[in-house]
């Protein structure tokens, strides 16, 4: 069976073959010849031998890979699949091996770190999509919470209690006919992630005599599983921030060389094995591996106090099942009805969907797995041999119909029963605001709702300082300033950066005020945890509640007027973009790359772009794609992602510019429009 190979002016492969499994086929071998690098890295970190070419500071989570025992819950959910869609993945899988040789030899950071290619298994693809995201449904936040009353007493428990955006998240929106131009569904969105370089999004399209379907797909995972338009229909998704992994305090005792741990039903036998962490320039690392009835240990061990030995209990463990079915199905889907029935399948991460077809046909409901149980589970690392805390099935999805307008921006919604801390709901309400501007939108007018700046959550800041009293001069300068301000975090505004500037000077008086001080110190629980257990993020993301709680000795109007004074006494800001500028996360960094470009927005923003209160002014999260699905014709749709279709070469970050400026690439549907590459 033919298959044959075309680019656009951007280098976005259009893949078309004679029949589903050599697409598939042709679909791996051009994401190992495009992202060579980038997928074999997302190998070794789901196996859990990152650190043997990247280093020391691969280590934690290597171990965290290892102990989690993702690639072993890869192997089971592979096994567990029909034999149509094992045989899909393999194809797939072994176009990523027959094209990595040539795919390396195109990324430099082979020679650089002596990597050589290795060779994919038949569940690697499975192991990928689990590395990226294992840690999407907030499981560190129950550390934190732990960790809190711990140190804090239980009273303290619900302190940070505040909807924020503290992991991913992403928005996305649907307009009904009735509401565009062209009469007929317009969808688009942007999922916010850590942004990578090369970026986790893929823009690819998948052609054979079944189905044509372009999107964005994951690089190493085959199909297009979270934005894709089919011609007749079209889906998008956004993290529904749903509880759906447990914590489970374990007591653990040794038998010689077996574990033991204690559960409902008494001592229990644990599978317990050493494996051992080859790290680059370093001596070896082992790793203790134990597994209860629970799940996997990911914290603590025999040895340690229960309180910080905690397993890990996550629905694709339990149930050997990840829901790669669903992604063939997606690719043949034609209606929305189509959809609906696939997504029953789905398992993690749990999704907000939005679709449409051309028919008409519109979907709103969430897919995913999560399970009944105790609602202590959802807020804390829970006893292990307590039975009320054990897993009882499966919630069913919801679904909502959709009147002309549908947004989904990770906040409190169709997914609130199965959360617990949502996005605060600013992005929410302020896309509703700007889609409420017209009724007759047309794709290539949205790139004005994805930039959007005005930041709704600097109010309830603002308000508290309107009202401080015994400013000096200066500060009082700064405070009416503050007060005219326009509230959009402008990359040319000084006075979003004066805002910055306040905010992260309230933040840090706030982290240090001695009621919080125990929060400061180590956290009890593995460094990849870090980024859910520091207290200064927490504080940034958690101001407003934190000004308004019950800390012994804080003296609220204090600590703005101090403040107040600090930023009018430092001067003139630099402008917000001068600050607030692009750091990717790169899997071998660059010690001499300049400094990222300058970024308009902040993580409350539409144009979510996420820094750190308090901590940095750097992006380090945001749009991770942008997407417009025109239902009406789809070649008015459009897309761009951070920086390029490859990770090498003249297409690496050639979309970068126009990503900075808001713009989107129209996709081509016309064969006759696009290059053809020979097959090499």
């Amino acid at each position: 069976m033919s298959t044959r190979r075309y680019r656009d002016d951007y280098g976005i492969p259009h893949l078309r073959a004679d029949d589903h499994g050599s697409l598939a086929f042709a679909q791996g071998r051009v994401t190992a010849l495009d992202r060579a690098w980038q997928i074999e890295v997302e190998r070794h970190r789901s196996q859990g031998s990152s650190a043997a070419f990247l280093g020391a500071d691969a280590v934690a989570w290597d171990s965290f890979a290892r102990r989690a025992r993702l690639d072993d819950t890869a192997r089971r959910c592979h096994a567990a699949l029909d034999p149509a869609t094992a045989d899909w993945v393999g194809r797939y899988v072994d176009g990523v091996n027959a094209g990595l040789a040539a795919g390396a030899a195109r990324a430099p950071e082979f020679a650089a770190t002596g990597l050589a290619p290795g060779r994919w298994q038949p569940w690697t693809p499975l192991a990928l999509w689990l590395t990226h995201h294992v840690l999407f449904a907030g499981f560190g936040t129950k550390l934190w919470r732990e960790q809190v009353a711990r140190r804090l007493g239980p009273q303290a428990a619900g302190l940070f209690a505040a909807d924020a955006q503290v992991t991913s998240g992403s928005n996305g929106w649907l307009l009904t006919a009735d509401r565009t131009a062209g009469g007929a569904a317009l969808i688009a969105g942007d999922p916010h992630r850590f942004i990578e370089a090369p970026g986790i999004y893929q823009q690819i399209r998948l052609a054979c005599p079944e189905y044509d379907v372009l999107g964005l797909a994951v690089p190493g995972v085959p199909g297009v599983a979270h934005f894709g338009h089919a011609g007749d229909v079209a889906w998008a998704i956004t993290n529904a921030m749903a509880d759906y992994q447990d914590g489970y305090a374990e007591r653990l005792r040794r038998r010689g060389d077996l574990v033991e741990a204690y559960g409902p039903d008494g001592w229990r036998p644990a599978h317990r094995h050493v494996e051992t962490i080859e790290v680059a320039g370093a001596a070896p690392v082992e790793v203790e591996v134990i597994e209860t009835e629970r799940g996997p240990l990911i914290a603590g061990g025999p040895d340690d106090d229960p309180a910080v030995t905690v397993s890990l209990r996550y629905p694709p463990r339990v149930t050997a099942d990840l829901g790669f079915a669903v992604l063939p199905a997606l690719l043949r889907a034609r209606t929305v009805d189509d959809l609906d029935a696939a997504l029953d399948g789905w398992v993690e991460p749990v999704n907000v969907v939005l679709a449409a077809d051309t028919a008409g046909g519109l979907l709103h409901r969430v897919a995913g797995r999560v399970p009944r149980r105790h609602p202590d589970n959802g807020l804390r690392v829970v006893p292990a041999w307590e039975a009320r805390h054990a897993w009882q099935g499966w919630h069913p999805m919801p679904k909502v119909p959709i009147d002309q307008v549908a947004v989904m921006a990770n906040e409190r919604g169709i997914a609130a029963p199965f959360g617990v801390e949502f996005a605060a709901p600013h992005r929410a309400d302020r896309i509703r605001h700007l889609l409420d501007g017209a009724t007759d939108w047309r794709a290539d007018q949205l790139s004005s709702v994805h930039t959007d700046t005005y930041l709704p959550a600097a109010g309830p800041l603002l308000d508290l300082i309107a009202k401080v009293e015994g400013l000096d001069g200066p500060a009082a300068a700064l405070r009416e300033r503050l007060l005219a301000w326009d509230r959009t975090m402008a990359a040319d505004s000084a006075d979003a950066a004066t805002f910055a500037d306040l905010r992260a000077a309230v933040v840090r008086r706030l982290a240090a005020h001695p009621t919080l001080a125990p929060l400061a110190e180590p956290a009890d629980y593995p460094e990849v945890f870090r980024p859910w257990l520091a207290l200064l993020p927490r504080v940034g993301y958690a101001v407003t509640p934190l000004l308004h709680a019950d800390l012994p000795g804080l003296d609220r109007t204090a600590l703005l007027r101090e403040a107040l004074t600090e930023v009018a006494a430092a001067g003139d800001a630099r402008r917000w973009g001068e600050r607030h500028r692009l750091a990717p996360w790169r899997a071998l960094p660059d010690p001499d790359a300049p400094p990222g470009p300058p970024l308009s927005g902040d993580h409350d923003c539409v144009l979510s772009t996420s820094s750190v209160p308090g901590v940095t002014d750097l992006c380090l999260r945001g749009p991770a794609a942008r997407y417009v699905w025109d239902l009406a014709r789809r070649e008015n749709s459009r897309w761009v992602v951070p920086f390029g279709a490859t990770g090498a070469g003249p297409h690496r970050d050639d979309q970068l510019p126009l990503w900075l400026r808001g713009d989107l690439i129209p996709v081509t549907c016309d064969w006759d429009r696009l290059t053809e590459e020979d097959d090499d």
